[in-house]
């Protein structure tokens, strides 16, 4: 029952990521047409302009675009870190039965890909972008898929969003460990320890929207500063929301019902107004519902539409810019590696690993998935788009002509990708056939 409370509406979830898609979409090629048109110098000029403030002691100033992904970014990472938590406590990952199908497609989706870019790379200056094709973008995947309407079953979506988070759980771990340089361990330690404060006030009961936010933020500034992303200050942050309400279904409707009563007594004149006495009554069952709420969905549900409407675009606006017009300046064996790995490695690792593992019995497959849905959906896992942008930019911080490429090769291997597993997956297979064999 309260398993049941807790868990987002799953349909909702795809629906409001489908749409996230046709925006994140929408921008993209906004951001392309700015970049390349006859106004491609205020693109430039206009993500590059300075914010922030200076003092003798103390320094916060960044372009745009770092502001961007230094910061806005950091709330797509919390609201990552909340469904992380929230699918392995009591999700489609909160068990070793129901892990295993998308943590084995997770696997090769991430290994093949990167080896194939360190087997196929010429350069070493680009070698560093490695991790650029590992995670699969869910926004623009489930928008393929929401098209594709019952074509697809309900245990298909659900295995391409468990294994996507499986994904970017990995590139955070990426990006925390190989995208991080020049650490300030004394920085990263004070960081640490208010984490492990507001870890223990969480587990004990206490916690507070408000004491988040100021933790928050003050860990993000910590590791911008020492050097380590940012960003991780909002994974690490989202693993302290608690899952649980504070008080169970059978305290709240008895609350409730004495409250309801009270009311009633109080309404005998039929006012067309409520009395103080009622007023206070209305305030006390918002209290106790507020309450009953998991503090981890709330947030969830809150922050959904911010990220997929209004961060998650303006990312692709400041980031899918690239001015095509300077091929002459473009690495094009790191465009290629790219869109290899993009379209092959992850379509070939996903499919491959799964099949073999289900071959070794290691894993079972839903009887409603068939093969060439499972390859479908692995092409749709070659759509990379935002963190992979986003761990170009890491990874070339200091060579533009290098973010450019990458960027081409992102765009170029996702709607490769995107075309191949539409194309597959929109024939309709037998339901509740799957060859075993």
């Amino acid at each position: 029952m309260i398993k049941r409370k807790l868990l987002s509406p799953f349909q909702k979830f795809v629906n409001l990521q489908s749409s996230s898609g046709i925006l994140l979409l929408a921008t993209t090629i906004i951001a392309l047409i700015w970049a390349n048109s006859t106004f491609s110098e205020s693109y430039q000029s206009f993500w590059n302009y300075e914010l922030g403030f200076t003092s003798d002691s103390f320094e916060l100033k960044k372009p745009l675009i770092l502001w961007v992904n230094d910061g806005l970014m950091a709330i797509f990472f919390f609201l990552i870190g909340l469904e992380i938590k929230r699918e392995f406590l009591i999700g489609e990952l909160n068990s070793t039965k129901k892990i295993m199908f998308p943590l084995f497609g997770a696997v090769g989706g991430i290994a093949l890909p990167v080896i194939l870019f360190i087997f196929l790379n010429q350069n070493p200056d680009t070698l560093k972008g490695w991790g650029i094709p590992m995670a699969t973008d869910i926004a623009f995947a489930l928008a393929i898929i929401k098209v594709l309407g019952n074509r697809v079953p309900l245990s298909l979506k659900i295995f391409l969003t468990a294994f996507a988070i499986v994904d970017d759980l990995a590139a955070v771990l990426v990006i925390a460990i190989f995208y991080s340089s020049n650490l300030n361990l004394l920085m990263i330690a004070i960081a640490l320890v208010m984490l492990a404060i507001i870890y223990f006030l969480s587990n004990k009961g206490y916690y507070s929207d408000f004491a988040t936010l100021i933790f928050g933020f003050i860990i993000w500034l910590l590791f911008l500063k020492a050097g380590l992303h940012p960003t991780l200050a909002g994974i690490l942050m989202a693993f302290a929301v608690p899952v649980r309400q504070k008080i169970s279904t059978h305290e709240l409707t008895a609350q409730l019902e004495t409250i309801v009563e009270k009311i009633k007594k109080s309404s005998i004149l039929q006012k067309p107004l409520l009395s103080p006495h009622q007023l206070v009554l209305i305030d006390e069952m918002e209290d106790w519902a507020e309450k009953y709420q998991s503090p981890l969905q709330t947030l969830e549900n809150r922050l959904h539409n911010w990220v997929a409407y209004v961060v998650i675009p303006i990312f692709a606006l400041a980031n899918a810019g690239v001015a095509i017009n300077s091929a002459g300046e473009l690495e094009n064996m790191l465009i290629i590696n790219i869109v290899i790995c993009l379209v092959l490695g992850k379509s070939i690792g996903i499919s491959a690993v799964i099949f073999l593992a289900r071959k070794l019995k290691i894993i079972t497959v839903p009887q409603d998935i068939s093969n060439k849905q499972i390859i479908g959906v692995s092409f749709l896992a070659g759509i990379g788009f935002t963190m992979a942008i986003f761990i170009a930019s890491l990874a070339f911080i200091s060579s533009p002509e290098y973010i450019d490429s990458a960027k081409i090769g992102i765009l170029i291997g996702s709607f490769i990708s995107a075309i191949i597993g539409f194309s597959i997956l929109r024939f309709k297979t037998v339901k509740g056939r799957f060859d075993h064999s």
